[in-house]
């Protein structure tokens, strides 16, 4: 019997034990801070990008004007050795992705890339005194202007509603 009380004693400082780390994972718990908010969106200033881009393209850069502030700019480039490439991407106010990509590059190599394997459909609408044609079927829904010197692709997550919206609001200079 006296091997009996042995095992009942380990056990019961196992339970202890176990009890313990227990207790002391939910101080852990309570006292670290936690946030389970969505991080804030950090914006970019694209405006020395834009007038770099617009200084050296062979195309009219086109950027948008008038948006509301809770359009967040979060990704600008431009690439003059790769089809004078102009990016500006977005964060909309639903938290969706909305950008404006434009080049010289051929079209429908350019137009795949920006709307990630999209296809073009035969819909088209007048934004902004332009022609523009929904492509879908890719990572990105996408409206596509061609002229001007280059393919503007306005492109992303968000609806067709914000991806016009975004066409309405660019201005080329």
């Amino acid at each position: 019997m006296a091997g009996s009380n042995g095992k009942q004693k380990t056990v019961r400082d196992m339970v202890l034990s176990l009890g313990l780390i227990s207790v002391m994972a939910g101080v852990i718990y309570l006292f670290i801070p936690h946030d389970d908010s969505a991080p804030e969106v950090k914006t970019v200033d694209y405006r020395v990008e834009l007038l770099t881009a617009r200084r050296a393209a062979a195309y009219p850069v086109a950027a948008p004007v008038g948006l509301p502030e809770t359009w967040k700019a979060t990704s600008v480039r431009f690439d003059g050795e790769q089809f004078d490439a102009w990016h500006l991407g977005f964060h909309a106010p639903d938290g969706e992705y909305v950008q404006v990509e434009q080049s010289t590059e051929k079209p429908n190599a350019f137009i795949d890339e920006a709307s990630q394997g999209g296809e073009e459909t035969e819909t088209t609408e007048e934004i902004g005194g332009r022609t523009w044609t929904r492509w879908t079927g890719g990572r990105y829904d996408a409206l596509v202007h061609q002229g001007d010197g280059a393919t503007t692709v306005v492109a992303g997550t968000g609806s067709y509603a914000q991806l016009t919206e975004m066409a309405k609001a660019l201005q080329v200079k």
